[in-house]
């Protein structure tokens, strides 16, 4: 089910994503999946498999505000600016901020939407 906003909370191993509107609110987890191996550069194919998964969670959402350290922040726009610019066109702040739980989370959303109401233009970094 897609609601017009979505919250993610994320780090480097796994992200809360959280589907809502005033009413509901709709939580998933997503997971890093690791897979060792010698093989150059496959951390760097498994964050991005990650990355992905969390793009993929937040498809037919209109409004996506990411949380989360300053670290797992910059990777995720980095991939999200590099790979998946039709998601990075539907994320309308960066925010950091530490672990929460989905109640904070859901909270801290709410209140970023109605103060940034009518804000429909993407936030461009700076």
């Amino acid at each position: 089910m897609s609601l017009f906003h979505a919250v993610i909370w994320i780090d480097h191993h796994s992200a809360q994503v959280l589907q809502f509107d005033a009413a509901q609110v709709f939580a998933q987890q997503v997971k890093e999946h690791l897979h060792p191996t010698r093989q150059h550069g496959s951390q760097v194919r498994s964050e991005h498999a990650f990355f992905g998964e969390v793009c993929d969670a937040t498809q037919g959402v209109a409004e996506v505000l990411v949380v989360g350290s300053h670290t797992a922040l910059a990777d995720f726009r980095h991939y999200v600016e590099k790979h998946r610019a039709e998601v990075a066109l539907r994320i309308v702040g960066w925010e950091t901020a530490g672990h929460m739980s989905s109640a904070e989370l859901a909270a801290l959303a709410r209140r970023w939407v109605a103060v940034h109401a009518g804000m429909a233009t993407p936030m461009k970094a700076g």
